[in-house]
């Protein structure tokens, strides 16, 4: 373990008892209210791939929000919401590393906020995208013009926040209770075959799994061996010569092994 992935781990660490410490008061509220917005804007996404149409997509101030759609594909849509925040959690933490990369996460999540208030949003969804539009440029913009790196530290909070409150969530509204108008019972009624606790447990095993991957490969992106990749080539585990910068299973047990070591 380098320097680098040695202050990335940290800096996750530290994020993580923040988090934890602080996710259920006020200081954190614009945060869940963000996740929430990507759990209903995947819902949207899931519903334009599938050839729907999107009508309206709204947060409101309980954390809670609807989008609405005609046609699309229920089943790819309905745990698009759960598991799309996860995605985006792992997204972000994937791309914090490097300042192009942090910036193209910034920026995507910035173009997502100002399209979503195309769809009829209510006011509360007004304030949360137009605020965090505003403050996300900022910080691209101090990135690029006034100190770097900041946009690493702020994705990467975003990416460990959204998907650590992915996970909290879904354990807390189908996991650890069943809800008639959540998710994992719509998903239930459409596939009767699988009950709504089973889903709950499938979609937060899933939320945990994508945040330790993007774990994962921003660890590799860190790595010796992707120092002089680019960030593409890296993650397709080739060199400049078509070589592989690793070997999956013996790459794990060396981290294993210095994880122990160190």
């Amino acid at each position: 373990m380098n320097e680098a992935q040695l202050a990335f781990l940290t800096l996750y660490l530290v994020y993580l008892v923040v988090i934890l410490l602080f996710h259920d008061t006020l200081l954190m509220y614009p945060f869940r209210l963000l996740t929430t917005f990507l759990h209903e804007m995947s819902h949207a996404i899931a519903c334009w791939v599938t050839c729907g149409d999107v009508r309206a997509i709204q947060v409101y101030e309980n954390e809670g929000g609807v989008t609405s759609y005609v046609g699309g594909c229920r089943v790819l849509i309905i745990p698009a919401g759960y598991v799309g925040s996860a995605i985006w959690g792992c997204i972000f933490v994937m791309f914090s590393g490097g300042q192009k990369t942090s910036t193209g996460a910034a920026g995507v999540l910035v173009a997502l906020l100002l399209i979503s208030l195309c769809y009829a949003p209510n006011k509360t969804m007004v304030y949360l995208n137009l605020g965090w539009a505003v403050v996300t440029s900022i910080f691209i913009y101090l990135e690029w013009q006034v100190f770097s790196p900041i946009l690493n530290y702020i994705v990467l909070f975003y990416g460990a926040f959204i998907g650590i409150h992915a996970i909290f969530d879904t354990y807390q509204d189908t996991i650890r209770r069943t809800v008639l108008r959540s998710d994992a019972y719509a998903c239930y009624e459409v596939c009767p075959c699988c009950l709504p606790r089973c889903v709950g447990i499938q979609w937060g095993l899933c939320n945990i799994f994508l945040q330790l991957f993007g774990i994962w490969v921003a660890m590799m992106q860190l790595s010796e061996e992707c120092e002089n990749a680019g960030w593409w080539e890296c993650v397709r585990n080739e060199d400049k010569d078509g070589g592989k910068l690793w070997e999956w299973e013996e790459r794990a047990m060396h981290d294993l092994e210095d994880w122990l070591h160190w």
